[in-house]
């Protein structure tokens, strides 16, 4: 063997060439013979045919029928094995390129430690539910594995969410320090899943770093999370994807200048409408009835934001017990005011999405509704399996179609000890 052979089979071993040309040999091999086979079929089939017309009795016709009934059960063996065949080959190429991304990820950790420069963990500019349930666990799995020291990191994301990282980092940086919501949102409705680092990933980088003066930086971005997770989305690989590559914690309750003057007991309520819960007037009664109901028996506290950072728009209700906090937020501290509020209420109800999923991680059951199973069961699926993990407290999801059993559920929760 030539240097340079052995050096072009070393390369694409650390790649994982070398296994796609194997995966790649095998498939042709598997190809060819089943071409051959396909091939003896047909002219077995010609054969029988010409016979078929060449023999007028009938028992004889009956005779060739049965041999032709026998021919029928080879080629449905033969379909049953080329799928088994290209079912067992793409989950080896799946599996190999998975080991691929793996690779590629803990070389670029690996560099990323060695360089010892500030690392800006983010930009974080997508949905809270993908920040709770997959972000920040991906944040800590990787920080602890790969022993990052806090001092060294600076999270990047909107709305004042520091304290979802749990001290993961020693600094914070929020986007709305840097852009208003209405550029925000502008620059980030067409591309809410951050696969790549995008122009306005990049430019809200480039000022946190002007701002904090780093000078030479390294990014641990979501791109790198979607590139790992994204098999699992896909359904390509289980949900034990998504757990080799996550650490799941508590997340600590911190005060706020919001909880001032709050009822010792309420229950926290986020309805905006969506894609699942659109708006329409049987959804604008149901909830009208459900803060109505609630409200006569606890107070609510309604944690709309008098701005808006998405295509998402709030139930407006006041007056009587329901009680609203816009007045505390400021767009850089709209998540810390509603994440304060939520983790010291007694319950969540709301639309379902992210702010259902912030209940549980505080220790609050969160009551979720929809109204269109336009979102993916496995999100849910995910977050109830970390509630499960955690304990005490959980995420339930129910179409407003069941109204009865709604109030009655959400009856159980006010009364809850």
């Amino acid at each position: 063997m030539t240097e340079q052979s052995a050096v072009a089979r070393l390369i694409a071993r650390l790649t994982g060439r070398f296994h796609l040309q194997r995966l790649a040999a095998i498939e042709e091999k598997i190809d060819r013979f089943g071409r051959a086979q396909r091939d003896a079929l047909a002219e077995q089939r010609r054969q029988l045919h010409e016979l078929t017309v060449a023999i007028p009795t009938r028992a004889s016709a009956e005779a060739v029928q049965d041999v032709e009934r026998r021919l029928g059960r080879v080629e449905q063996q033969l379909d049953h094995r080329d799928r088994t065949f290209s079912e067992a080959l793409e989950r080896a190429r799946m599996l190999d390129e998975q080991g691929v991304d793996d690779r590629r990820f803990a070389r670029r950790m690996e560099e990323l430690l060695r360089d010892g420069r500030p690392v800006i963990i983010g930009p974080w500019t997508g949905e809270v539910g993908f920040e709770l349930i997959y972000w920040v666990p991906f944040v800590r799995w990787a920080v602890a594995t790969y022993c990052l020291p806090p001092e060294r990191l600076l999270v990047v994301s909107r709305g004042g969410t520091a304290a979802w990282y749990g001290g993961i980092a020693a600094r914070y940086a929020d986007a709305f320090d840097f852009f208003s919501p209405d550029e925000f949102r502008a620059a980030t409705e067409a591309a809410r899943k951050q696969r790549r680092v995008g122009a306005f990933d990049a430019e809200l980088a480039k000022r946190v770093v002007s701002a904090h003066r780093l000078g030479r930086t390294d990014l641990l971005h979501p791109g790198m999370m979607y590139r790992l997770f994204m098999p699992f989305w896909k359904e390509m690989a289980s949900i034990a994807r998504v757990d080799k590559h996550a650490a799941y914690a508590r997340l600590e309750p911190v005060d706020d200048p919001a909880l001032r003057g709050l009822p010792a007991e309420y229950v926290a309520a986020r309805f905006y409408f969506s894609e699942c819960f659109p708006d329409t007037a049987a959804n604008r009664e149901f909830v009208a009835s459900a803060l109505d109901s609630i409200s006569q028996q606890t107070p609510v506290v309604l944690l709309n934001t008098p701005f808006a950072v998405d295509d998402h728009h709030d139930f407006e209700s006041r007056g009587g017990r329901v009680l609203t906090v816009g007045a505390h937020m400021t767009p850089s501290r709209n998540l810390a005011v509603q994440t304060a509020i939520i983790a010291r209420a007694r319950a969540f109800v709301g639309t379902y999405g992210g702010y259902s999923y912030l209940a549980p991680f505080y220790g609050v059951s969160s009551l979720a509704f929809y109204a269109a199973r336009s979102f993916k069961a496995q999100h849910l699926q995910v977050a109830q399996r970390i509630f499960t993990r955690l304990g005490g407290a959980s995420v339930t999801a129910l179409d407003v179609a069941a109204a009865p059993v709604a109030r009655l559920a959400l009856s159980g929760v006010v009364n809850a000890s």
